[in-house]
């Protein structure tokens, strides 16, 4: 089989594959061992008739075609793993040349008798587009200038953790073993409440139950506010002003803007009273092997700083990536993008109707976000654009260095892995898990790993 690379824009491949009759033969047969069990034969068994009985019961075209489909099908899945080829999508196919079906059948007469051909019986072609070329900088001495400035390389220097940022954590541990107590009394700020609110342009205009510590900022402005001095089982319609963020907009991403207000009705379902322990060393005693408050927070400080430095540590990679990025020519392939910037809407979708159904929301929830942003899906996807080539582009730089730095990722390190995340499983949800498709998730993550840690150790 004589088959033809063609290099065209946009990382794309045009392969044009000739098969002569004596491979054309092949498929042939092919075909008519899949068209024989839907053949009716006088005498046989579907799918037990001699090939020659059933090619002369069904129409020639029907089986030229039907051995078409499957040299296309397996000549090009043959020749795309044979090369090491990695097509992204399916390939757009085009047939270029088919004989006559009483020109195949004199040529096959032909090879049948000994007296073969090498002129070409069935030419198609198969454009399919393929990871892109990346042409890198000298990522070396940007690794090196990014880790200088202390994070990863240099082992967490400059981290530091405040007593407000401890004393932060320890305020949030006081307030997880408060002693709740339900009162009948109006409600004030520091009061544990549970609401059901109400807006036309939330959950569709359902009721979405919620609960926090009154006056703590959960809410946008005022509307915890017109809670204050509300008692357990009261009713109430207020109006509040939008302010410039707010985590109830984040959550149904409204086009509502600063200067409006929204028109809220409220159910004050219950209030507890919350009784603090005080912060002493019989409360760090409650909390683990803690014999003393300052045993405690050198404990809280040193996790704080692990956060810190890890977090330091992803920004710094995520700082080398783009700055190599920037500097490295790749032409993205169209298909990529499209590809990417789908799998971010899907996301977004997910999400979306997460959040709705979470509070108690319509199964319609995508649709209301659709009609809240004034977005149709098409619209909403292309804006994702720029974020879909920034994310592609970081993978096949990320790819491109491996390559360039020989890392390889075994499948005893992948198994570890694998074995190390799901140990702690039940049963019953391990069973639900693709293990191939975690695999596959984990050895990219490691393959990541292997990359940034070889980046970082150039500064050594």
């Amino acid at each position: 089989m004589d088959v033809k690379q063609k290099k065209l824009e946009k990382s794309q491949i045009e392969l044009t594959f000739e098969l002569t009759a004596e491979e054309f033969e092949h498929h042939i047969d092919h075909a008519l061992s899949h068209m024989k069990s839907h053949v009716k034969i006088d005498g046989f068994r579907p799918g037990q008739a001699p090939n020659k009985l059933v090619e002369e019961k069904i129409k020639p075209e029907s089986l030229l075609m039907e051995a078409g489909d499957c040299a296309v099908r397996e000549t090009y899945i043959k020749y795309v793993k044979d090369n090491n080829l990695e097509p992204i999508g399916q390939p757009d196919v085009k047939i270029v040349k088919i004989v006559p079906t009483a020109e195949l059948s004199r040529i096959r007469d032909s090879v049948k008798n000994g007296v073969g051909t090498k002129e070409p019986v069935f030419i198609f072609t198969a454009t399919i587009t393929v990871l892109p070329d990346v042409e890198l900088p000298d990522y070396k001495e940007i690794a090196k200038k990014i880790s200088a400035q202390g994070g990863p390389a240099s082992g967490g220097k400059g981290v530091e953790v405040s007593e407000n940022e401890i004393q932060d954590a320890l305020n949030y541990l006081q307030k997880t073993r408060a002693k709740m107590t339900l009162k009948d009394a109006p409600a004030q700020k520091g009061d544990f409440v549970e609401v059901d609110y109400q807006n036309k342009d939330i959950s569709g205009g359902q009721y979405v139950h919620d609960h926090f510590v009154l006056g703590e900022g959960g809410f946008m402005k005022g509307f915890e506010e017109s809670i204050v001095g509300m008692k357990a089982g009261e009713e109430k319609e207020f109006k509040v002003p939008i302010p410039k963020e707010s985590r109830i907009l984040d959550k149904i991403g409204t086009t509502f803007h600063e200067g409006m207000e929204m028109d809220f009705k409220v159910k004050l379902k219950s209030v507890q009273k919350m009784e603090l322990p005080e912060i002493n060393d019989e409360f760090a005693k409650q909390l683990g092997a803690f014999d003393t408050l300052v045993a405690l927070k050198q404990s809280m400080k040193e996790g704080i700083t692990t956060e810190k430095i890890e977090q330091e540590k992803q920004r710094k990679r995520g700082e080398i990536l783009e700055k190599i990025g920037e500097k490295s020519r790749v032409e993205l392939p169209e298909a990529m993008v499209d590809y990417e910037k789908q799998r971010l809407l899907e996301d977004l979708k997910e999400r979306i109707t997460q959040t709705f159904s979470a509070q108690g929301g319509p199964a319609s929830g995508w649709e209301q976000y659709l009609s809240a942003v004034k977005q149709t899906e098409e619209a909403l996807t292309q804006t994702f654009q720029k974020e879909a080539e920034k994310r592609l582009k970081g993978f096949l730089v990320l790819r491109e260095l491996g390559k360039k730095e020989n890392i390889e990722v075994s499948d005893e390190e992948v198994a570890e892995e694998v074995e190390k995340s799901t140990k702690n499983y039940p049963k019953e949800d391990l069973a639900k898990i693709d293990i191939e498709q975690l695999k596959e998730y984990t050895k990219g993550v490691l393959y990541n790993e292997k990359v940034f840690k070889i980046l970082e150790s150039f500064l050594v």
